[in-house]
């Protein structure tokens, strides 16, 4: 019985772990939506390298994210400016505005992200602090800028 069992766990394990990946942004995957829609294929937004400002709502990273890897290989460090965005190539170095406040600072997109609908870049705490979103907050209206886009094939992983 024991024999008939070990490679049952094993292959539900492997099926686990490959499903784990695919579902995983940090990995190269997508998260997948929960529920019915499961089975549906999750389209990874097109980068955007227009240079284009964009607007919408920046959020700030959570402090369980510190120490993490972020997609371009590096650790994040809450101290540093850097951020997360779905669309623009890493590597991009971008001006963020909060449109509440008129206060702005410059970023690198190190990251991929936020996974939440309407949002369009997540900020380290020590950026979003200096552009004026309070912890009570959490987000805020903002203006993305790319300033300068990465040199073509240099943008890690995108």
């Amino acid at each position: 019985m024991h024999e008939q069992l070990i490679p049952r766990v094993l292959l539900s394990t492997v099926v686990a772990s490959a499903a784990l990946v695919a579902s995983h942004p940090a990995l190269g995957g997508e998260r997948a939506p929960a529920g019915p829609e499961r089975e549906a294929v999750v389209a990874r937004p097109k980068l955007d390298v227009s240079g284009k400002k964009r607007i919408g709502t920046a959020s700030v990273y959570a402090h369980r994210f510190s120490g993490r890897k972020m997609a371009d290989g590096t650790r994040m460090d809450p101290h540093d400016d850097n951020a997360a965005s779905k669309t623009l190539p890493l590597g991009t170095e971008a001006k963020v505005t909060n449109l509440e406040t008129g206060k702005s600072a410059t970023v690198t997109i190190q990251d991929r992200g936020p996974y939440v609908k309407g949002r369009i870049v997540d900020l380290s705490p020590a950026t979003a602090e200096k552009i004026g979103i309070t912890p009570k907050e959490g987000v805020a209206k903002v203006e993305v800028a790319p300033l300068a886009l990465p040199p073509r094939g240099e943008g890690a992983r995108d």
